[in-house]
């Protein structure tokens, strides 16, 4: 099997686990919106090269999103967790998803909220 085929193959299959859901599993980021966070246009060319001087930069698609994984992951959030784990703050990130798990009206509690317009 050639390298492409085993790229769209591993393409296919993490749409089939992800239910045919071309994003990030974590903050639901289409591979466009990837390239955009980090300042690159559809075609993973740089949105303002000119200005920055990086015309011969282009961002390939597996720069931005993992299918090797259960779900797809994007690079943003990888890049988030990556720092997470070298703050040594895994207990903390652990704890901030029970208490988003457990404790949802805590954080947002209807007090908070605006008032809902007719």
């Amino acid at each position: 099997m050639s390298r492409v085929d085993k790229e769209f193959d591993r393409y296919f299959s993490a749409m089939d686990r992800a239910g045919g859901q071309d994003r990030c599993y974590l903050c639901r980021r289409a591979p466009a919106e990837v390239k955009a966070f980090f300042g690159f246009d559809e075609d993973g060319h740089p949105t303002k090269a000119q200005e920055f001087g990086i015309e011969d930069v282009v961002l390939e698609e597996a720069d931005i999103m993992s299918y090797r994984g259960i779900r797809p992951i994007c690079a943003v959030c990888q890049l988030n967790l990556d720092a997470i784990f070298m703050l040594d703050e895994e207990a903390q990130l652990k704890a901030v998803l029970n208490e988003m798990r457990d404790e949802r009206e805590k954080l947002w509690p209807d007090s908070d909220r605006p008032p809902q317009q007719d």
